[in-house]
């Protein structure tokens, strides 16, 4: 998915090694952010703000829905270009038609993961299907590595098999949870899982202690704790942060419908990156090379989407905001 705004904020992002005590856990709250035209579907974007910018590797957090395509006109986002980072894709309800440089022509449906790996440069379009009527989900961003950032662009696919836990149902599709592996390569420790509470069910769950770990609640209410963490209860849309150390997760849903959130974690990024749209650099001078490339070449980077024809019968590409006049300057 692309940042569509057409101010899009400079952010240096570094991964926050401060020494923590035992403490609730940190509610980060979203803001609405239209995905472009005057019918345009809203996201909610809870990652990256000014009070915390990275959770592992990830660097990025758009959620949304349930939208009505048949009101908003649902998503159309033409080619656009991606460098430094990989997309993950993660549908509750509707289908995303997912076009990219690389060759991949895919079907995003609930349930499946596709991540995409832009690392040197990648373009790619997200139209939902036109038998869409009700589109939800989350859109999310990994930051690569410094030793990856350049690798070249791929894709991956994983339907991951839900795991009963009685009153709670599991689906990994990335690191590893209750026993269950992804069978997705990463470039950095990573953890991404979907987890469904039943009404008044409970969930206990074993996290690797080394991880910070991120809930983002898309549907219900749901309470947080476990050793050294002050029992939070997390709303829908908020995402709740966990510096690591904790070694057990205990997540309660008190309400009489099921509750849905994802479990985001990784080892603290410890590298300082720069986001700009749709690019994650390490400078601002670079930021600046790849919007060049993207306006004046982009196929010499980024290569060409075949095949998009948006909802309007229109095949051109997205176009790069303007530049802010001042340099990056460090947050936090």
């Amino acid at each position: 998915m692309s940042n569509v705004e057409v101010a899009p904020d400079e952010i240096v992002c570094g991964a926050d090694t401060t020494p923590r005590e035992p403490v609730a856990v940190e509610i980060l709250t979203p803001r609405e952010v239209p995905l472009g035209g005057p019918r345009a579907m809203t996201v909610r974007r809870t990652l990256p703000q000014r009070r915390r910018s990275l959770i592992g590797a990830w660097c990025f957090v758009d959620h949304y829905g349930p939208d009505d395509v048949g009101a908003t006109g649902g998503m159309d986002v033409a080619p656009h270009p991606h460098t430094g980072l990989a997309t993950v894709s993660w549908l509750f309800t509707g289908e995303v038609e997912h076009r990219d440089s690389h060759g991949v022509h895919a079907i995003v449906r609930p349930g499946e993961l596709n991540l995409m790996t832009g690392g040197h440069g990648v373009c790619h379009s997200e139209v939902s299907t036109p038998d869409t009527s009700t589109l939800h989900g989350a859109q999310l961003w990994l930051a690569l590595p410094d030793a990856a950032r350049d690798t070249p662009r791929a894709f991956a696919h994983h339907a991951p098999e839900p795991v009963d836990l009685g009153s709670a149902e599991i689906c990994v599709f990335l690191g590893t949870l209750a026993g269950v592996t992804s069978p997705v390569e990463t470039f950095s420790p990573l953890l991404g899982a979907e987890i469904v509470l039943a009404p008044h069910g409970t969930a206990t769950l074993d996290v690797d202690p080394a991880f910070e770990h991120g809930l983002l609640l898309d549907a219900g209410t749901v309470a947080v704790a476990g050793p050294g963490i002050t029992r939070t209860d997390i709303a829908a849309a908020e995402l709740g942060y966990l510096a690591p150390g904790p070694t057990r997760l205990e997540l309660a849903n008190d309400a009489d419908t099921p509750a849905r959130l994802l479990l985001l974690g990784g080892t603290p990024f410890g590298e300082q990156i720069v986001m700009w749209w749709n690019f994650v650099a390490r400078t601002h001078d670079e930021i600046v090379a790849f919007r060049t490339a993207w306006e004046d070449d982009p196929e010499g980077r980024y290569g060409h989407v075949s095949g998009y024809v948006g909802k309007d019968g229109g095949t051109a590409r997205l176009h790069a905001p303007a530049l802010p006049n001042a340099r990056i300057k460090p947050r936090g």
